[in-house]
């Protein structure tokens, strides 16, 4: 994954179109309410302003269906609002993405100014990685003009703005784009050891691929979350009510096979907290056994639990957190994760490198104030997982080699 990065060509006085990820999450009065990836895009963003760039950015934001109230409910103004105050300088928005209008305020664009178009998949060729598309897109920064790719939240979809706008202008990574993919090709390739991963969240089916490769890659895998319950369910260990896919006790069955024969130290939870009711009346309650009473549904890991991947975690060089050990949106249900994210931080300040990707891992590192421990906290949930289970992202991919 070594790719041309901005700072491998003369960008001087050039035309460029960016693709930046801006999708974040707005209040019922359309304002902001998260601008950490827009804050993510200003490297690029003041690296090719400071060279006298003139730049056409496009981003998607949610999943417009072609409903008359889309064209308000998803539309980038907010978002180019923010980024207008971050810059201290203005960004003229378009009404549209090929129309004649949002043409003449490319044509118009002078070096040093910012255009940033509407909501990319209001046009229903964007998730058709359309060439035709592409090729109106291009026509708005013309000939001799870059693409840029630093959305690395989109690069795992093969779509028009991702993918197809490469190949009809030569394609470059933005910084962010880059230093997403020096992380985890680190991770991934060449990795300090031990090498520990921590995977969580609800389902097994979802991290299976992730699984599977790490096991070629890791010494230790953790796991934590809902689907800890199907690796138990599969050891003969009664959950309770606790969520679990009885589908995929066969499967993860044989992926804790997989991982004996590689001599990859597996860890289960040992203890729990469970609760009758996983909302925010549920009382939380110490389960010490292995075993959860019937009735009761596992929500968190235990403190024993805990206390025995401290040492495991604290001892790594290497760490890749993906999903969090159980309901930690929920305060009497959150000890688990928060602990494992003070550790990962602990990890990281002893000298190793920690990647936490994925939305939720992504929360709880910020939610339990230890967000400035972390070596690299990815911007992309979809496109972190994949590149996880060993995928090329055609995002990626479709950039120049270095």
């Amino acid at each position: 994954m070594d790719k041309k990065t901005v700072r491998d060509m003369d960008v001087r006085g050039k035309r460029v179109f960016v693709r930046v990820d801006f999708n974040v999450p707005l209040s019922e009065t359309g304002q902001v309410t998260d601008d950490t990836r827009i804050r993510e895009s200003l490297p690029t963003l003041k690296y090719l302003l400071e060279r006298r760039c003139s730049l056409v950015l496009m981003s998607h934001l949610g999943r417009p269906k072609g409903k008359a109230d889309d064209r308000q409910k998803f539309t980038l103004r907010p978002a180019a609002k923010r980024l207008e105050q971050l810059l201290g300088s203005p960004v003229i928005m378009a009404d549209g993405i090929v129309d004649d209008a949002t043409r003449k305020l490319a044509t118009a664009l002078k070096p040093g100014q910012v255009l940033m178009l509407e909501n990319i998949r209001f046009d229903p060729r964007e998730e058709k990685d359309d060439p035709e598309f592409a090729r109106e897109l291009a026509s708005l920064v013309g000939s001799g003009a870059l693409f840029v790719q630093d959305a690395f939240g989109s690069v795992h979809r093969a779509h028009t703005s991702t993918h197809a706008c490469a190949n009809v202008l030569p394609g470059y990574a933005g910084f962010l784009l880059d230093k997403e993919i020096t992380y985890f090709s680190k991770v991934l390739t060449a990795p300090d050891r031990p090498f520990v991963s921590i995977l969580g969240g609800a389902k097994v089916s979802d991290k299976i691929e992730v699984i599977e490769n790490l096991l070629h890659k890791v010494d230790a895998i953790i796991i934590g979350g809902a689907m800890a319950y199907t690796f138990l369910l599969a050891r003969g260990i009664k959950v309770g009510a606790s969520l679990v896919e009885p589908e995929k006790t066969d499967l993860a069955r044989n992926l804790l096979k997989k991982a004996e024969e590689r001599n990859v130290n597996l860890f289960l939870p040992i203890d729990h907290i469970v609760t009758d009711k996983v909302d925010v009346t549920g009382t939380a309650k110490e389960c010490p056994a292995i075993d959860i009473p019937d009735g009761m549904i596992g929500v968190d890991i235990g403190k024993n639990s805990v206390a025995r991947i401290a040492g495991i975690i604290t001892g790594a060089k290497t760490v890749v957190w993906n999903g969090p050990m159980g309901v930690f949106e929920i305060e009497q249900f959150q000890h688990g994760t928060k602990a494992v994210a003070e550790l990962v931080a602990e990890a990281t300040r002893k000298g190793a490198i920690s990647v936490v990707g994925g939305g939720d891992s992504v929360s709880a590192v910020k939610k339990f104030g230890v967000a400035g421990s972390i070596s690299h906290i990815s911007t992309g949930g979809g496109a972190s997982l994949e590149l996880l289970e060993g995928k090329t992202l055609p995002g990626i991919a479709v950039l120049k080699d270095r």
